[in-house]
């Protein structure tokens, strides 16, 4: 069996894997002295990228091979795992990088979308590069085929400065709100769902710097999903389960997620499906959960109103997805001009995207089981999507251009189904 066999198989021991994970793999380095005690004990600061550009922490450098050499050096001096948990993570992360092709040190989420265009791409297409060559990796297919909506949408959303400044647009809501309220009474508004009425009031004070905010705040999310995730899987396809092994001894993470990882490379079409769901749970509530509260609570209605937004306008492109505003949509009870009872559905969603809870019922009622069956199903036609240049995928799902299937789906999703006899008014129905 080859030293890669058995490190992907985890027949070495603990002791001996941490010893011999990297010594051949990594290219020899003439330093004249290794300082390594300068890169112990250092604080993940950046794991949360709203910190600043770069890596993991200031102090660590960005040479993969050097990083190598401290590592081999701590694991034979036999420190514990936990006081170079920042050198192992940072190590991953640039090995990674330097596979992408994306320039950690000079990444800086905060400068917005257009400045980190080629991130963008270079992170979302290396998820589907993954996902082509190891068919386990589900969590970084899906991730690579919602990055295209999601790139798309960041580069449209700055197009929101100029639609919010439009003039007469704040007086025109008004006008809307007193003709509603005017046709069906002061309590018309308080039927409307919570983001829409948000979002009209937010019109009268949204600022280009709110905007900018809120597109670096969400472009933070996009680097942490890659700091947090991604180095995991840099690490498996690279040194198997003896390499995640050591992130779990240095306190990345947790018994959950290794187990969700060895379910991953058990071949076994259920645990593999269990094992990536795992993952993408800890991406949305972990990597990413503080954050969409943060925006969503920024300023009040300002936040609420562009959360919500997103869950409008959402469309995943990943096949069979019902896009979130299809999916909870809003329903009302409403008396018909001939004194009838009716349901009335509106194409809109009744939730919004930023909660945590709400997501996770979304993501597992369509994204996670439509994607799998993709993966199991219709493979071919999944790899070639993952084999078209990313640009090219980014401009395919951006929601300007993708304006007639989104006014098609608010056709589509409009009803009225009359209570005929009267009955009781389903518990969906508020």
């Amino acid at each position: 069996m080859s030293r890669f066999a058995r490190l992907r198989s985890g027949t070495l021991s603990a002791a001996a894997v941490f010893a011999v994970l990297l010594a051949p793999a990594v290219p020899v380095v003439a330093h004249a002295e290794v300082p390594l005690g300068d890169y112990l004990d250092l604080p993940l600061l950046n794991r949360d990228a709203s910190f600043g550009p770069g890596g993991i922490n200031p102090v660590l450098p960005y040479d993969a091979a050097y990083l190598g050499e401290l590592l081999n050096e701590a694991r034979a001096a036999d420190i514990a795992p936990p006081r170079y948990a920042a050198l192992l993570l940072q190590y991953w992360l640039v090995d990674l990088c330097d596979k992408a092709g994306i320039d950690l040190a000079s990444w800086d989420p905060r400068t917005g979308p257009d400045p980190n265009r080629q991130n963008l791409a270079k992170a979302y297409a290396y998820y589907e590069r993954l996902q082509v060559e190891h068919r386990e990796l589900q969590w970084a297919g899906m991730g690579g085929a919602v990055g295209a909506d999601f790139a798309g949408g960041l580069l449209d959303f700055q197009f929101l400065n100029n639609v919010f400044a439009a003039p007469g647009l704040a007086p025109a809501i008004q006008q809307f709100e007193v003709a509603l309220t005017d046709a069906a009474g002061p309590e018309a508004i308080s039927l409307l769902p919570e983001g829409l009425a948000a979002l009209m009031r937010a019109t009268r004070t949204l600022t280009p710097e709110d905007n900018q905010w809120i597109l670096g705040m969400i472009m933070v999310m996009q680097k942490n999903i890659f700091t947090d995730l991604m180095p995991m899987h840099d690490a498996y396809v690279t040194g198997g389960l003896p390499a995640l092994a050591e992130f779990r001894a240095a306190g990345l993470f947790d018994d959950t997620i290794y187990r969700a990882w060895v379910g991953i490379a058990s071949g076994d079409h259920d645990r593999v499906a269990d094992g990536n769901a795992v993952l993408l749970r800890r991406e949305q509530a972990t990597a990413i959960g503080a954050q969409w509260d943060e925006v969503r609570n920024y300023k009040g209605d300002i936040g609420y109103a562009v959360t919500y937004l997103s869950t409008l306008a959402g469309t995943p492109s990943v096949a069979g997805v019902v896009p979130p505003r299809l999916f909870d949509q809003v329903r009302r009870e409403v008396t018909l001009a001939d004194g009838r009872q009716a349901i009335l559905t509106l194409p809109l969603p009744d939730w919004n995207f930023s909660v945590l809870d709400s997501r996770w019922h979304y993501i597992t009622s369509e994204l996670l089981p439509k994607y799998r069956d993709q993966v199991e199903n219709h493979w071919p036609e999944l790899e070639a999507l993952f084999r078209t240049p990313y640009e090219i995928q980014i401009q395919q799902h951006r929601p300007l251009f993708t304006l007639p299937s989104f006014f098609l789906s608010l056709a589509q999703g409009l009803s009225v189904t009359v209570l005929d006899p009267p009955g009781p008014v389903p518990a969906a129905v508020r």
